[in-house]
């Protein structure tokens, strides 16, 4: 079955320059013989000049000597991703001090430290999802419009450069797709992506054929010394004799689509080989489960939900619901390519998109004053609520009393950004959905966790175990009462499992660093 065409790298490798020695070589190749020596003693005096040149007190070194000054270039100055706050490294207790029997479970505590990242302001909503949605329909379409079994037209595949030269077949996307008076070969491509409803006669996109492909590089794996290529690099003790045929196993995930149409992944274990060994393949099915608004509410009338939620204009911007954590994976994926396409060199600077680490996301809703809610502590109302403003309006869109969903003045999820912004100007940390992390879900939490970026990955195997498979959940959502929109509060779920109530935002490394002044310790004299 043809895939949506395109590979999701952080990185772009660049191709080894030629010297100019051959290059030169090239440029005389029809020259007599004498005269091709003295070119080439020109060329090489002149490349030596070159590299001269280029190897000076700004750029590399200099040969004749002298103190060592550091090798400068400019940092790169990263903007503000579209949509993103910037959340700055920092020190929060994350966890639960002092522990309330409504909580069931102890939620672990624990001293730690983060990085400054960047973060999206809202949940990803509908219309930012069907973007993605539509880009992997497209692919598949253009595929099909090139492919002779359909429409046969090649204009759709670009396989040469400017000059002439082959390249590895990509998709032309300047084309565009002739949605209105297609041909005849055309037309068939687009339908082969459609189906009939058989009972109401509805056409509808056939979502079983979206299929997203993409590929990972597991750069953390890749450094580890125990995989290092040379054996004599894998243990740095000298009283250890190195063992030069030893096999060292490697395991990576790799999906393919069988002849029905399915999707197979497995995750094979196989000697250590190479660098192509890191590389994790995945296919994703990238549209939405509608239907858990039925299945997670048994005796409800939620149809409506189901058909219009995601593909009504009404929802734009609604929290998209119905996406499991591996799609929120492959959305990750396919945004950081989309956005590195239209980046120059400076793309090898630019950090992937992915989901946050659950102390992150702890470290961001609490803000920049560590408190156990997204919105500051109030002074209580006059009822003694401390969940609404002076006003008497509600910080969160939750569930205030049992049964009763449409106090805060929603029913369902709410439009991303209605209610108030938490310290760091990020919107929903609490309640309209909760949200999927990348940390797999343990009792033990940042307990098991360094003190210092704090994070617990499981990439689970088709074949581990269930329980294995869990994700970290956080913030809470709209059918939640009052204890589980707290913004220390643990859950989880299965990481294949589609929810009408978790959705999720994501999160990118910042580029760039600073140093600040030292911080003067209250308390402590320095002697002079």
């Amino acid at each position: 079955m043809p895939l949506a065409h395109n590979l999701a790298s952080t990185t772009a490798p660049f191709p080894a320059s030629r010297s100019p020695f051959e290059r030169t070589q090239e440029q005389v190749g029809n020259i007599p013989n004498d005269m091709k020596k003295l070119s080439i003693l020109l060329s090489t005096a002149f490349a030596c000049l070159t590299l001269a040149s280029c190897f000076s007190s700004k750029g590399g070194m200099s040969g004749g000597g002298g103190e060592v000054t550091g090798q400068r270039a400019s940092a790169i100055s990263e903007p503000a991703p579209y949509g993103m706050v910037e959340v700055p490294r920092g020190y929060l207790k994350v966890g639960l001090e002092k522990q309330d029997t409504l909580w069931g479970s102890a939620i672990p505590v624990k001293d730690i430290s983060v990085d400054g990242f960047w973060m999206d302001q809202t949940e990803v909503t509908n219309s930012m999802y069907r973007e993605f949605v539509n880009y992997v329909r497209d692919s598949i379409i253009r595929e099909r419009l090139a492919d002779p079994a359909y429409g046969g037209d090649e204009s759709y595949k670009i396989d040469q450069d400017k000059n002439g030269d082959p390249i590895k077949p990509r998709l032309n996307w300047r084309k565009p797709i002739p949605w209105r008076k297609p041909s005849e070969d055309a037309e068939r491509a687009i339908k082969s992506l459609y189906v009939t409803h058989p009972i109401d006669g509805t056409v509808m996109i056939d979502y079983r054929q979206l299929n997203y492909r993409y590929e990972i590089y597991d750069y953390e794996k890749a450094a580890q010394r125990k995989y290092r290529l040379n054996p004599e690099e894998r243990n740095l003790n000298t009283d250890l004799t190195v063992d030069p045929d030893e096999v060292v196993m490697i395991s990576k995930d790799t999906a393919y689509i069988d002849e029905g149409g399915r999707i197979v992944r497995q995750t094979i274990e196989r000697p250590l080989s190479g660098p192509w060994d890191f590389l994790n393949t995945y296919i994703v099915n990238v549209y939405p489960d509608t239907t858990c608004w039925v299945n997670d509410f048994k005796n409800a009338n939620n149809e409506l939900y189901m058909k219009l939620y995601f593909s009504s204009p009404a929802y734009n911007d609604y929290p998209v619901v119905g996406v499991t954590w591996e799609q929120a994976e492959a959305f990750c994926a396919w945004r950081t390519e989309y956005l590195l396409r239209a980046l120059g060199p400076q793309a090898r600077y630019i950090q992937r998109y992915r989901l946050p680490t659950e102390i992150e996301w702890e470290y961001a809703a609490r803000g920049k004053e560590g408190t156990p809610f997204p919105w500051e502590q109030p002074e209580s109302t006059e009822d003694g609520d401390q969940t609404k403003n002076a006003e008497g309006c509600f910080y969160a869109n939750f569930k205030p009393e049992k049964g009763n969903y449409t106090e805060d003045g929603n029913l369902i999820t709410s439009r991303v950004g209605l209610y108030g912004a938490n310290s760091n100007g990020l919107f929903d940390m609490a309640g309209n959905v909760a949200e999927w992390t990348s940390t797999v879900y343990t009792e033990a939490g940042v307990s098991a966790m360094a003190d210092l970026n704090p994070q617990l990955a499981y990439n689970a195997a088709k074949e581990d175990p269930y329980l294995l498979k869990r994700k970290s959940v956080r913030g809470g959502s709209w059918k939640d009462p009052l204890s589980y929109i707290r913004s220390a509060w643990r859950t989880n779920e299965y990481q294949n499992q589609p929810r009408s109530f978790i959705g999720f935002r994501c999160v990118r490394s910042k580029a760039s660093t600073t140093s600040a002044k030292p911080k003067a310790v209250k308390g402590v004299k320095v002697k002079r």
